[in-house]
Formats: C-alpha cells, structure tokens, sequence
C-alpha cells in the first residue's frame, strides 16, 4: 500500500512540473504575440508593460528547477522518469529564453516607435505567426508525449529559417533605397532574428521530446535554411 501511495505521488510530482512547463508556454505565447503587435502598432506603452511581464516566466522557471532538484534528491528517478526531469529542466531554459526573446523585441518596439520607420514589412507579421504556431504545436506535443509532432516540428523549424531570410533581404532593401530607416531597419533586424531564434528554441523543445519517449543522446540533425549572412554580399551595390 505504501509503494502504491509513493508512485502515485511521483507521478503527480511529475505532471506538476508539466503544468508549470505549459503556464509557462502560455505566458510565452502571449507575449511573443503582444510585443510583435507592439511593434507593429508603434506601441511603447504596451511594450514597457511587456518587459515587466517578463518576470513572472523567470519566476515559474525558477519554481520548476526548484521542484526538478526536489525529485532528484528525494526519489532518485531513473530511466524515463530521469529523462522526463533532465528534459523539463531543458524545456523549462528554452521557454525562458523565449520569455526573454519577446522582451527584447519589446524593447526594440520602444525604440522603433521613436524613428523613421521602414515601409510594410508583411514578412515580419508571417514569420511571428509562424513562430508562434510552432511553439504552440510543439508544447502540445510535450504534453501529449507525440514524437511524431515533435518530428514535424523540427522539419517546420525551416519555414521560420526561410522566412527570417526572406525578412532580412525585405529589410536591407529598404534601408539601402532610404537611408534614413536605418535605424529603424536595424531595430527589426535584431527583431526577426530573435523571432529566429524562437524557432530555434522549439526545435530544442522538440528534441526534449524525442528524449523523453525514445531515449538516445537528445542531439539530433538540424537541416537550417537559413542564409541571412549571405544575403548583404548578393545585394546590388548603389552607386549615386
């Protein structure tokens, strides 16, 4: 009776630090979306309140590592209870950083609302939701255990490098035609890149997963379809 009551204790241990991994997740997404809108929006007030939000992630991971540590001391998980926690502490770091990503494109919206902006940037809005679809999809996924969505996931993750690509031509192309969106343009430039970057952040979620039910190393081959550093040296010189 007493080693019925422990395990199911420990599997309730273990789905509380999923429900502070998907809080977190929620909270990733709402302000991935409202600080992209903030941008779009030239809107400084709401990006200052997204800064501040930011904090309440550090805090949840914060309560994660906590309760991950507790575990480990206390029950000496192995196997795929050991996988499960070493991957949550590994999910619990890449939605930090995208808590952090969407703070720092807050703080780019502050900036860009205070110069001359760039013309429609349409590919800005299209990567965003396309980001933030794969960071839906993939948390869903860690929650369901679905290896094969987590495979998706990885192979959308190119979508996000093409786009982000495709973005930085669009920018570069302005800024070379009106040098007087420079600022602006370079402010977007580090915008889409931490867009990028929270592809990048779910790919890392989704390995996380492949570790959990399959086991392995946890590393895995990443095709990138990024060329964004080639593209400044394929751009026509001006010559005024």
């Amino acid at each position: 009776m007493t080693q019925q009551h422990t395990v199911k204790s420990f599997d309730e241990e273990l789905k509380n630090i999923d429900r502070v991994i998907v809080e977190m997740g929620r909270l990733c997404l709402a302000n991935l979306a409202d600080s992209v809108d903030a941008i779009l929006d030239h809107d400084s007030k709401r990006a200052e309140e997204l800064v501040r939000a930011d904090l309440k992630i550090d805090e949840l991971e914060h309560e994660l590592t906590q309760r991950a540590i507790d575990l480990l001391a206390l029950r000496q998980p192995m196997a795929a209870d050991l996988r499960t926690i070493i991957a949550a502490l590994k999910a619990a770091s890449a939605l930090e950083r995208v808590g952090d990503y969407a703070k720092n494109i807050a703080k780019r919206s502050i900036a860009v609302a205070e110069v001359n902006s760039v013309g429609p940037v349409n590919t800005l809005g299209r990567l965003a939701n396309t980001v933030a679809e794969l960071l839906k999809k993939v948390l869903e996924a860690y929650v369901g255990r679905d290896a094969a969505t987590a495979r998706q996931v990885i192979e959308d993750d190119s979508q996000v490098d093409v786009l982000h690509t495709s973005l930085f031509r669009e920018l570069l192309t302005y800024m070379m035609e009106d040098p007087r969106t420079i600022a602006s343009g370079i402010h977007l430039l580090f915008v889409a890149k931490n867009l990028e970057r929270v592809g990048d952040q779910a790919t890392n979620i989704a390995e996380n997963i492949l570790y959990i039910v399959e086991g392995g190393s946890g590393f895995y081959e990443r095709s990138k379809a990024d060329v964004s550093s080639l593209v400044a040296t394929k751009l026509p010189v001006r010559k005024d």
